[in-house]
C-alpha cells in the first residue's frame, strides 16, 4: 500500500492555526480547511484521498488538527461550527503547539485501561458527538439506492420551500437530476439540481459539466452530496462571469435532515441534580 500523501493530524495544526488568523481570527470549518489547501498548495489528488469513515482523510486529519488546537485551548468553537482564535493561540508557535498537544496526548494515554489503541482512537475522547451521529447517518444514507437519494433530495427541497419539484431520471442529461421552482417574495427561480452519493470529493470538473448542462435550461444551479468538493469546485461554483451554482456538502446535508426532522430524531436528555443546601434549610 502506497504511503499517504495527506499530512498528519499534529502537521496540519500550524496551518489551521494560520488560516483561523487569515480569515479574521475566525472562520467555519470549509472556510478554515479551503484556506489551509490555499496555504500549503494542496493538489486534488491529497485533497481526494478517501478515508474509512467516509470523508477524505484531509477533511478528517483537519478535524482533529482542530480537535486538538482545542484541547490546548489555541482554538474555541461554538454550536454553530464557527471556530476562532484564542489569545493562547494568537502568541503561540509551532513548536509549542506540538508540545502541547503530544503532552496532552501521553497523560490521556497514561490513564487509559487499554494500551493497545491507534493514534485516532486516543484522540478519540476528544471527539465532537455531533460529529458521531453526522458520519452514522451519512453511513445509513450511502446504502440507500441512487433513486432513493434523488427522492431524498426531493423531499428536502420541498419541505425547504421549493414547489414543482420533479426527478427527471433522464440519462445523458449533463448530470441533471431533477427541476424545481423556488419562491422568494414575489419573485420565482427555476432550479436544476444534482445529486451526488459520493463516498469522496465531488471535483470541479463534475461543477463545470453541470453547469453546461443548466445554462439556458434555470436560473440557478444546486449540487448535493454526501461527500464534498474540492477547493477547486467550490471556486469553479462561484467563479466570475458565471452562473454560481449552490453547494450542499455532506456535513451540511446533515444539518438540515436534523433542521428538517427527516430521519433524524432529536432527543433531550433529562439530568437531576439534587440540591444539598436546599435540604440544609429546612
Amino acid at each position: 500500500m502506497s504511503e499517504s500523501k495527506v499530512p498528519t493530524h499534529l502537521d496540519l495544526m500550524w496551518p489551521t492555526l494560520q488560516a483561523i488568523k487569515q480569515l479574521g481570527d475566525s472562520g467555519t470549518n470549509q472556510e478554515i480547511l479551503d484556506k489551509v489547501i490555499e496555504i500549503e498548495g494542496f493538489p486534488e489528488d491529497v485533497q481526494n484521498e478517501p478515508h474509512k469513515k467516509g470523508k477524505t482523510k484531509l477533511e478528517y486529519r483537519a478535524f482533529w488538527a482542530r480537535s486538538y488546537l482545542k484541547m490546548i485551548g489555541a482554538v474555541e468553537n461554538t454550536s454553530m461550527g464557527v471556530w476562532a482564535i484564542t489569545q493562547l493561540g494568537e502568541n503561540i508557535d509551532d513548536k509549542a503547539v506540538r508540545e502541547k498537544v503530544k503532552a496532552s496526548l501521553k497523560e490521556y494515554r497514561q490513564n487509559r485501561k487499554s494500551q493497545n489503541e491507534s493514534e485516532d482512537d486516543d484522540a478519540q475522547v476528544y471527539e465532537d458527538n455531533e460529529q458521531d451521529w453526522k458520519i452514522c447517518l451519512l453511513d445509513i444514507v450511502k446504502k440507500i439506492q441512487p433513486d432513493a437519494f434523488e427522492r431524498l433530495c426531493q423531499r428536502i427541497l420541498r419541505e425547504s420551500g421549493f414547489i414543482k419539484v420533479q426527478v427527471t431520471g433522464r440519462t445523458n442529461d449533463g448530470g441533471i437530476d431533477g427541476i424545481g421552482v423556488l419562491r422568494v417574495n414575489l419573485l420565482s427561480f427555476q432550479v436544476s439540481f444534482q445529486c451526488k452519493r459520493y463516498q469522496g470529493s465531488v471535483s470541479s470538473s463534475t461543477v463545470r459539466d453541470f453547469r453546461g448542462a443548466m445554462i439556458g435550461r434555470c436560473d440557478k444551479g444546486l449540487v448535493i452530496t454526501t461527500g464534498s468538493f474540492t477547493a477547486e469546485a467550490r471556486k469553479e461554483a462561484t467563479r466570475d462571469g458565471a452562473p454560481a451554482i449552490d453547494l450542499i456538502d455532506g456535513e451540511e446535508l446533515c444539518e438540515l435532515l436534523k433542521k428538517l426532522n427527516l430521519g433524524v430524531e432529536t432527543k433531550l436528555i433529562e439530568k437531576v441534580m439534587p440540591h444539598a443546601e436546599w435540604f440544609e434549610a429546612i
